[in-house]
């Protein structure tokens, strides 16, 4: 399998290219606009075929370049199908796969953040948006977020996995490229609560300034990244 993460500086955004193989089909998971130039050299290098975009949520702290690569490949786009959005051509649910040639990425609802949170799970590892970040976890006080739901897709689901998947998440502030469910069990400061109760007070009691760029980034990602809908 073939697994790139890339990351944008200015939004501490991850971005993944996840194929099979070389020369075969591709997608992308969480793209910035400003970077989708770098991600078509890696994909043109590799002679693979973007076949899939996709955002694991609306995001507030960048622009979406799912627009710009349908365009530029005419690849399908995708979002949650809580993410009220018509310029995709997919929306996927829970349950649902998406899929690369021989490759399967399992869908999982996992709202808290933002109400259209989605991770995407692969026999060994999974990209968890921003519902659990490494060492942290995603805020919840814009765009319906609801920590008592983040709560349930934590403890209910994420962590549910196998202790030794691996976690790479939407982003990471600190420097921190991927971890694992058995790590962010043990050491991820905001997953040390006695109830749910207790994680709700915790994440109603952050005080956190609005991401820069909200005001501009969410209703350009509602159209995918483009001036008007596509």
């Amino acid at each position: 399998m073939i697994f790139r993460q890339f990351f944008d500086h200015e939004s501490s955004t991850y971005t993944y290219l996840i194929a099979e193989r070389m020369g075969g089909e591709a997608l992308l998971i969480d793209p910035v606009k400003s970077n989708v130039d770098q991600y078509m050299h890696s994909i043109g290098e590799m002679e693979m075929k973007l076949v899939l975009a996709v955002d694991t949520h609306i995001h507030a702290d960048h622009v979406t370049g799912l627009g710009d690569l349908r365009h530029a490949t005419g690849c399908a786009s995708a979002m949650g199908e809580m993410s009220n959005t018509e310029c995709v051509s997919i929306h996927f649910k829970e349950g649902d796969k998406l899929k690369v040639d021989n490759l399967r990425l399992d869908v999982l609802y996992t709202p808290g953040h933002t109400d259209d949170s989605y991770s995407f799970v692969l026999p060994d590892r999974v990209l968890t948006g921003d519902t659990l970040l490494i060492r942290g976890t995603g805020r919840t006080d814009f765009q319906n977020g609801d920590p008592a739901d983040q709560y349930d897709s934590l403890f209910d689901k994420l962590l549910r996995l196998p202790d030794k998947t691996l976690v790479y998440p939407a982003h990471d502030y600190n420097g921190m490229t991927v971890s694992t469910i058995q790590e962010e069990k043990l050491f991820n400061p905001r997953l040390q609560v006695a109830n749910k109760q207790a994680y709700v007070e915790l994440m109603n009691g952050l005080q956190l300034d609005n991401p820069r760029l909200m005001d501009v980034a969410v209703p350009a990602n509602r159209n995918c990244g483009l001036k008007s809908a596509a």
